[in-house]
């Protein structure tokens, strides 16, 4: 067996092993107090608040450029590369709206009358 190495460090003093435990003691009350704080409910409060925000903002975001890709879309659809409008596209489109239009007024004056 080994035999075990002595610690040759001079012994330390009253003064010193106390300074130790003073030290201790602080950085101990500073980490509870850390703890302390990640875990008070207004702290858990805000993060799941910044997190859901955060969340929201992106989801809002994909949301706007997918949809300003969909009105891109359209819009090609009735207007030419220069940015003149397409009658021949619009004229259809603009006369199945009136359709649908008339369509829901004739129903509704039907359940009223």
């Amino acid at each position: 067996m080994a035999a075990s190495s002595k610690d040759t460090s001079a012994p330390r003093t009253t003064a010193q092993i106390e300074a130790d435990i003073a030290g201790t003691r602080d950085r101990l009350a500073a980490t509870l107090d850390e703890l302390a704080m990640r875990v008070h409910p207004a702290t858990v409060a805000a993060q799941t608040k910044a997190k859901l925000r955060a969340t929201v903002e992106q989801k809002a975001g994909k949301a706007y450029v997918a949809a300003s890709g969909a009105v891109e879309q359209v819009k090609s659809k009735f207007v030419d590369e220069d940015g003149r409008p397409r009658p021949e596209r619009i004229v259809p489109a603009a006369l199945v709206g009136v359709g649908v239009v008339l369509l829901i007024a004739s129903a509704k004056r039907r359940r009223k009358g």
